[in-house]
């Protein structure tokens, strides 16, 4: 039934609905991997709400949510997704960062109990189960699908997904910060051979430097770790709201000139792999 990403948020931060910013989009990070019979959600910023509505309009009763950490621009469009309204929906929501207390389930509740939020987690009418791993480990969706996982270095955790199916493989790796000089030995295990890899390149170098600490990286980065680990085609991803359309297709055509086999993340956009 194919293997593909579709991208329904591409930013960081915060959202940034300007006009300046809608060739590449302004909706904070979520994506959607389609892998057979298995739909794979990854984060749940403000892109997944038009995702639950396609979910909905296409008949899907079932899926799976992975999330990377739950930072707000990773959590805040929960409470707006539809199919945890459904009755009948099943949704299994994966962390790999809160083994322990607080766990997956209080956080996702917390954004939502007043006065932050009118509706409370609880009222959702849809069949929704919380799993809790330790980052590292790798489990099955279904008969045919591989999930692999690895710790990244981002304040208060995250972790980063490895997705395989029918011989192809993408990597989700956002929200991240590096090193310099050091590769991150998680990472490149992780996006080892990889056919598609989604990395954390909210920075230009300039940038970074003035911001070391807040868990992001650059493309530069990105690049590097491509080469080191034979990736095949590099996603940039998680854009700062500072970068219009302009910054942007910048950024990508320095990065193509770097690396041929890579492309900044366009809301919409969808890459297939089989």
């Amino acid at each position: 039934m194919g293997f593909s990403i579709t991208f329904w948020g591409v930013r960081g931060t915060v959202p940034c609905p300007m006009p300046t910013h809608m060739g590449f989009g302004g909706n904070t990070s979520c994506v959607e991997v389609k892998a057979g019979d298995q739909h794979i959600l990854i984060d749940a910023g403000t892109g997944i709400r038009m995702l639950g509505k396609r979910l909905l309009k296409d008949g899907v009763t079932e899926a799976t949510l992975l999330m990377s950490h739950t930072h707000l621009d990773h959590i805040s469009g929960f409470p707006f997704f539809a199919p945890a309204y459904t009755k009948g929906f099943r949704l299994r929501i994966i962390s790999g960062h809160l083994c322990g207390s607080p766990g997956i389930e209080a956080v996702m509740e917390r954004q939502m109990e007043r006065p932050l939020f009118p509706v409370p987690m609880r009222t959702m009418g849809s069949n929704i189960t919380f799993d809790e791993i330790a980052a590292g480990q790798s489990f099955r969706l279904g008969e045919d699908v591989e999930v692999r996982t690895a710790p990244l270095n981002h304040p208060d955790g995250a972790t980063g997904y490895r997705v395989e199916h029918q011989g192809k493989s993408i990597v989700y790796v956002t929200d991240t910060e590096h090193v310099p000089g050091q590769l991150d030995q998680n990472i490149l295990g992780l996006i080892a051979g990889a056919d598609l890899v989604l990395y954390d390149t909210t920075y230009t170098d300039e940038e970074w430097q003035n911001r070391i600490g807040w868990g992001h990286s650059t493309w530069t980065e990105g690049v590097r770790l491509a080469r080191a680990a034979g990736v095949k085609r590099l996603v940039l991803f998680h854009h700062d709201p500072d970068h219009d359309d302009k910054a942007m297709t910048a950024l990508e055509k320095a990065a193509q000139a770097e690396f041929p086999e890579s492309f900044a993340a366009r809301e919409g956009m969808t890459v297939t792999l089989a």
